[in-house]
């Protein structure tokens, strides 16, 4: 099970938000917009997924690395790399 599942209809109702600023973006290009306007739904946009990313990881650290971690050996230090691995591609991004 999926660390995220009791909380997965509110995941999918901020992604489908997400979605939704998308879109609006899509529809601000086409109705040519102020760039500056447009980029300003950008960062927004792009903070929605960051968040949406950091709740994830949560998540994942409190139920699927603190499983493995308590059960020990090579399937918790494969999780902790995991980890620390999705962690540095967010802050890459």
């Amino acid at each position: 099970m999926a660390g995220y599942t009791h909380d997965k209809q509110n995941h999918l109702k901020r992604l489908r938000r997400i979605e939704g600023q998308v879109r609006g973006l899509q529809r601000m290009v086409d109705e040519d917009q102020y760039c500056i306007d447009i980029l300003t739904q950008v960062a927004a946009a792009n903070r929605a997924l960051q968040s949406f990313a950091l709740a994830l990881l949560e998540e994942h650290m409190a139920h699927c690395v603190a499983d493995a971690t308590a059960k020990g050996g090579a399937e918790a230090e494969a999780k902790v790399k995991e980890a620390s691995e999705a962690i540095a591609r967010l802050v890459r991004s």
